[in-house]
């Protein structure tokens, strides 16, 4: 892990394996991905941005002291307890978002959205941005 992703992490150090989980699957299983490590969240891409990691800036009642939120985009909106929130900010692109406190909650289920955002966002027009390739 590089600098500028470790201080990333200064205010939650905890929360690196579940971020390294997460980045090693999407890695390794969707190939020829960037990786941008932005203010606020990481950023995946591949023409364009389909997955997020970010840090939780406000906790929430019931959330757990250590968890990443992984964000992705899709063509729908899907339904499921695990989702803590879906949005959709353009029409027919909807943002969801789940909590993760565990490597093991990076299960097939949640695979298969970010496969499913990763082929969304490659279908999107225009290129992608700046970052390390995975």
């Amino acid at each position: 892990m590089d600098a500028v992703t470790f201080s990333f992490f200064d205010k939650m150090p905890g929360a690196i394996p579940l971020y390294e989980a997460i980045r090693e699957w999407i890695c390794l299983e969707l190939g020829n991905v960037t990786v941008r490590v932005q203010k606020t969240q990481i950023a995946f891409a591949n023409r364009h941005q389909f997955a997020f990691v970010s840090l939780p800036f406000r906790k929430r009642k019931g959330w757990p002291e250590v968890c990443v939120i992984l964000t992705f985009g899709l063509g729908r909106r899907v339904e499921h307890p695990r989702i803590v929130e879906a949005v959709e900010p353009y029409p027919g692109r909807w943002t969801h978002h789940v909590i993760i406190q565990d490597m093991n909650e990076a299960d097939d289920e949640v695979k298969e959205w970010l496969r499913e955002a990763y082929w969304f966002a490659d279908g999107k027009r225009r290129g992608g941005g700046k970052g390390s390739v995975c």
